[in-house]
């Protein structure tokens, strides 16, 4: 190489180093989203959609429509119990499609791909899921109790029904289960399949086509003892749940939501975004 080739290469080289920025002094940023607004955007894609919307308006008048009829029949003589529950099943029924379409929506309208480029680390992403369910789970229930309260006592106040009170903390104790665990529960049909049509189904047919079965074949009869989540949750209604049943509840509560929840968390982690 020759003296000329050497010095334009040194000097090739010193130009470069002259035209790279000075670095930035001080510490540099660590922190990744906070975990409070990956919860508030989650919050976000659950209701403030036009599904979500409209299904949160068929909720509303799925209810209005049952404390209607328990206000005009009978006079409205009926006890607490009966109005707590015509606010809690309509939301323990349809509120799980919300957290299933919370999770499905991500890949049915190809928005994960920037979902987990944002944030990268998809366990949080899920566990936000998980706690923006929870969320919309325990305002329902405190908006079902209140309303249920609130009917009872219009019931009193402008039809003349007796007031009837008498509850026990296992029938408040079902009531909420059933919202909580039916978003949980649609949540992890979400993560499982990742496809709203089939995971709605699945959530539908799957209780009914146990029932079916339990009613022609024995077997299925006593299996379901211990793994029809309905079955087991309805001594919550009735009274204090003896050993056994408490035992048959929390068997039906793994296999039917924990179980899908944490294999469609582990399983959001390895899928492919496309």
């Amino acid at each position: 190489m020759s003296t000329t080739t050497r010095t334009a290469v040194r000097d090739d080289a010193a130009l470069q180093h002259a035209r790279m920025p000075e670095p930035i002094p001080g510490e540099r940023p660590t922190r990744g989203i906070p975990f409070g607004r990956l919860v508030t955007v989650e919050l976000r894609k659950m209701l403030d959609t036009r599904a979500g919307r409209w299904l949160l308006i068929a909720v509303g008048v799925v209810i209005a429509a049952a404390l209607t009829i328990l206000f005009v029949q009978g006079g409205g003589d009926h006890p607490f119990g009966d109005y707590l529950q015509a606010t809690t099943m309509p939301m323990a029924i349809l509120l799980p499609v919300v957290g299933i379409m919370a999770v499905t929506s991500e890949w049915s309208q190809r928005t994960a791909l920037v979902t987990f480029t944002l944030e990268a680390r998809r366990t949080r992403v899920a566990w936000a899921k998980v706690v923006a369910a929870l969320a919309v789970g325990v305002v329902a229930v405190v908006f079902s109790f209140a309303l249920a309260a609130a009917a009872h006592a219009a019931a009193i106040g402008l039809r003349g029904a007796e007031g009837d009170w008498t509850f026990t903390w296992t029938a408040l104790l079902g009531a909420a289960g059933y919202v909580l665990l039916g978003l949980l529960q649609g949540l992890g049909f979400g993560m499982l399949l990742r496809n709203t049509p089939a995971a709605i189904v699945l959530y539908y047919v799957l209780p009914t086509g146990w029932s079916i079965l339990g009613s022609l074949w024995s077997q299925a009869e006593k299996a379901g003892e211990w793994l029809d989540l309905n079955r087991t949750m309805n001594p919550l209604f009735l009274g204090e749940l003896t050993g056994q049943q408490w035992a048959q509840l929390g068997t039906s509560v793994a296999v039917w939501v924990a179980l899908p929840l944490a294999v469609g968390m582990w399983w959001i982690t390895r899928a492919e975004v496309k």
